[in-house]
């Protein structure tokens, strides 16, 4: 087996100052600043913003993280209700697919040995005994 640490190098040249601002109600807008290897601020990239929420489903609380795209951290919270809605929606439909993919794994063997009880088996047609 490989050793798989050596795979795990930080790129120097796509560092980000992490910065967290919230309103204590509805999210989280992460704001990734460039930087260069130094630390000071990297004027060639684009500053990020990150939306965070939660959203509450039967199994607990989701997380929700998606991009907005703003030039500003006022922009930023101003788009993060459309971002959260749009990423909120993408989950749904992500949940739904997997509940449909789970639920379709079901098989249904076309013919039952006789010895489980199958047509022609010690209980009768179309009973499985086990």
């Amino acid at each position: 087996m490989a050793d798989e640490t050596a795979e795990l190098r930080m790129d120097p040249n796509a560092l980000y100052r992490e910065e967290t601002f919230t309103d204590r109600r509805i999210g989280v807008i992460r704001v990734m600043t460039p930087v260069k290897t130094d630390g000071s601020i990297d004027l060639g990239r684009k500053i990020l913003y990150v939306g965070e929420a939660q959203l509450l489903s039967p199994v607990g609380a989701l997380p929700i993280t998606f991009d907005i795209e703003a030039t500003s951290l006022g922009d930023a919270a101003e788009k993060f209700s459309a971002g959260a809605r749009v990423a909120v929606e993408r989950a749904i439909r992500e949940l739904q697919d997997l509940r449909r993919e789970q639920s379709s794994n079901i098989v249904i063997p076309d013919r039952i040995p006789p010895d489980l009880g199958g047509r022609g088996g010690p209980r009768g047609p179309g009973r499985i005994q086990l």
